[in-house]
């Protein structure tokens, strides 16, 4: 293939490369634990971001056009200046939305979350396709910029007030899209509309209210389910079910084996920055001829800034066989995680039981 064919191929894979180099970093510098400086980094490209799309408000406004000639050095610097401002729109935002996606995923626990986390990773896909999209297209620009911000205000604003009352959630929204129009409102003859940026924030409050939007800045950390409890030196201990060797996705059987008057122990690890008080619970519930029927709740306190997590454990006495849910959730209902399984009588063979610990 010659350098001609090549170069067309390059330019294609690049957004491709730069996304996964960019993913890949973050997930192992992010998430493991919610640091203040990752906040200072992400405002830092938010108050980029602004910063550009007034630029490119204001260049629309004065009617500049791109450069064109001849493809002398002159004219190539030209254009490399008239593209330098999407090219560092799409680094901002792919920051963030990168940054975002990890976040959030860690946070997420079931199904509801997921499809927020993978709506995120949509937006942080297609953001590396977009281009110079976003200063032609000031409606798709103020939407991201609005939702860029809103989601970062959800994550920050319970960090710094140390709580995790759901009013944050709706303050920080609204604090997100009005901030969104009020630069909107000082751009040069206010290019684009503002509108879907105000209908984005409804829907994120309404999946907010579904359960949808992960409980952050609370990331999980671990969960298990088994039997023969220990609390020693600090460390919790359970014996758990092994997963099938095909099962690699699982970090225990899907079945319990517990016998007769036997007791089915829960353990969660649950990571809070440091100074975030979080009100948890447990939740045992056990499926019946009408669904899903609460068992046991367990409700219990954390302060953040343990790296391992804060652990809580709980236990149901004789469950009954059937299918059932260990839910870690807050307690105004905000799901972190759940583990389904399905419980039988009888006593695990040995050979089939291991040792959990979290410490």
């Amino acid at each position: 293939m010659s350098g001609l064919r090549i170069a067309p191929v390059l330019r294609r894979l690049y957004p491709l490369a730069a996304f996964l180099g960019g993913f890949a970093w973050d997930a192992l510098t992010i998430g493991q634990r919610i640091r203040v400086v990752d906040f200072w980094r992400l405002g830092a490209f938010l108050a980029g971001a602004a910063v550009l799309t007034l630029w490119l408000a204001r260049r629309e406004a004065l009617g500049l056009t791109p450069p064109a000639g001849s493809a002398t050095l002159r004219v190539r610097l030209a254009w490399l200046f008239w593209q330098a401002p999407y090219l560092l729109l799409q680094f901002f935002f792919g920051g963030i939305f990168s940054a975002l996606f990890i976040l959030y995923f860690k946070s997420s626990g079931h199904l509801g979350t997921w499809l927020t986390a993978a709506f995120l990773a949509a937006l942080l896909v297609g953001n590396e396709f977009a281009g110079n999209r976003y200063g032609r297209r000031f409606t798709l620009t103020w939407a991201l910029l609005a939702l860029n911000t809103i989601l970062l205000f959800n994550f920050a604003l319970p960090h710094a007030l140390g709580s995790l009352n759901p009013l944050w959630f709706y303050a920080s929204t609204i604090a997100g899209v009005i901030l969104t129009h009020s630069l909107h409102w000082l751009a040069p003859r206010r290019p684009g509309r503002i509108g879907p940026a105000w209908g984005l924030s409804a829907l994120l409050m309404l999946a907010f209210s579904l359960d949808m939007i992960a409980p952050v800045p609370l990331v999980k950390r671990q969960l298990a389910v088994g039997q023969d409890f220990v609390l020693d030196s600090g460390r919790y201990a359970v014996q758990v079910e092994r997963a099938a060797w095909w099962q690699w996705w699982r970090d225990q059987a899907g079945v319990v084996h517990v016998p007769a008057g036997g007791r089915l122990y829960g353990l969660s690890a649950v990571f809070a920055p440091l100074g975030v008080t979080a009100d948890l619970e447990h939740r045992w519930e056990v499926r019946g001829p009408d669904g899903w029927r609460l068992v046991y709740r367990r409700p219990f306190t954390t302060t953040g800034g343990r790296d391992r997590g804060f652990r809580g454990y709980s236990w149901v006495l004789n469950p009954p066989p059937g299918d059932w849910r260990f839910i870690v959730a807050t307690q105004d209902g905000r799901t972190i995680d759940i583990l389904r399984l399905r419980v039988e009588r009888g006593v695990p063979a040995a050979s089939e039981v291991q040792v959990r610990v979290i410490d």
